[in-house]
């Protein structure tokens, strides 16, 4: 059954909200009837299985090459390799794997704690509030400025001197700082479970967290040098923050930016605001599936390898509607994202509003 099929007629009498929400309940039930969100039991436990063979292979090589600079040939392989975990703790986090919701959880436990270093809880809790509003300024904190500037509507004072020179190329310097990403990943997963605020299931947190990263720091210091275990870590954490910023940023940076009052209803929000990668298989590898991001968010608790096989019911579901469907190559992704941030960057000097912001803005 196609998207167009599935829609019920409508009498005239629904106001275009109305007819909106059961446009989109019919194709959320065409999807269900095709089968597409059904667990994937032999696809996750198959993928678990060679993850932590592959670690394992990773810790025998670092055992057996010993005091040798082959070993940053390890790091690099552990940086692709935790960057695979980190994704299958996604898709966890989001019930694509159990039908359990507490099966999910745990499995996210173990995966993001334990083998990931980073605190569950802490990206659970962000990751949520970014689905819910996906580049909705102050509300997405995906979107909140920083060392980067995301956006301008919520600066008080334009940038000045060398902050402003630097704002203006930041683009430039995205890439680079994608290095230091692993640091901040694990920083604020620390901070989380060790700060005061509510953290469910802190000492699980605490104790998983704790022996991944100390116990992994401690091996790489038994089996090297000094020297080769700080370059070590360095590459290994420089590629994670890398791979992880590199799979992320191209789902909806340079995408339209919306104020916190603008009214978008469920699907539009969702769409306008996300950003297809195509590619093969190669780059549903590289971005854990997550290049089908209109149909994730669309569908967050479909199993990742149904994305693709969703895509193109749903692009004629928006086909039909006029609602603008995006995809781009990685490669023009990438570029969307520099020229966007040296754009945004060259504003804060005298920021704007976005023109989005203003065409969806509710009448006051």
């Amino acid at each position: 059954m196609t998207a167009s099929s599935a829609v019920m007629e409508h009498d005239g009498t629904t106001s275009p909200r109305e007819r909106q929400v059961s446009d989109f309940a019919a194709l959320t039930r065409t999807v269900q009837e095709t089968g597409l969100m059904r667990r994937r039991y032999a696809y996750y436990w198959g993928r678990f299985a060679l993850l932590v063979a592959l670690l394992a292979a990773s810790v025998a090589a670092m055992v057996l090459i010993g005091d040798s600079w082959w070993q940053l040939a390890v790091a690099a392989g552990l940086g692709v390799l935790f960057t695979q975990f980190a994704f299958l703790g996604h898709d966890a986090a989001h019930r694509q794997i159990f039908r359990s919701g507490q099966w999910n959880d745990w499995a996210s436990l173990v995966i993001a704690n334990l083998f990931g270093g980073m605190s569950y809880g802490w990206w659970l809790h962000k990751h949520s509030r970014h689905h819910s509003k996906p580049n909705v300024i102050g509300t997405d904190p995906d979107m909140l400025n920083g060392v980067l500037t995301w956006e301008t509507e919520s600066i008080t004072e334009p940038k000045k001197g060398v902050w402003a020179w630097l704002a203006a190329r930041q683009g430039y310097w995205f890439f680079p700082l994608l290095c230091l990403e692993g640091l901040n990943l694990h920083a604020n997963g620390i901070k989380t479970i060790f700060g005061r605020g509510p953290v469910k299931r802190r000492a699980i947190e605490i104790t998983f967290v704790s022996i991944r990263l100390v116990g992994y720091v401690a091996v790489v210091f038994l089996l090297m040098p000094v020297g080769i275990g700080f370059a070590f870590l360095a590459v290994q954490l420089g590629l994670f923050g890398f791979f992880m910023g590199a799979s992320f940023a191209p789902n909806h940076k340079g995408m339209p930016i919306v104020g916190p009052d603008v009214k978008i209803d469920f699907l539009r929000r969702q769409v306008l605001m996300s950003r297809n990668i195509t590619g093969g298989r190669w780059v549903d590898l590289f971005m854990g599936s997550l290049n089908f991001q209109v149909e994730h968010h669309l569908f967050p608790s479909m199993p990742s390898p149904a994305l693709r096989a969703v895509r193109p019911m749903v692009q004629e579901f928006c086909a039909e509607r006029g609602i603008k469907y995006t995809e781009t190559t990685l490669v023009e992704s990438y570029g969307i994202v520099v020229r966007y941030l040296n754009t945004v960057g060259l504003a804060a000097r005298d920021p704007f509003q976005c023109p989005l912001t203003a065409q969806f803005r509710s009448a006051r």
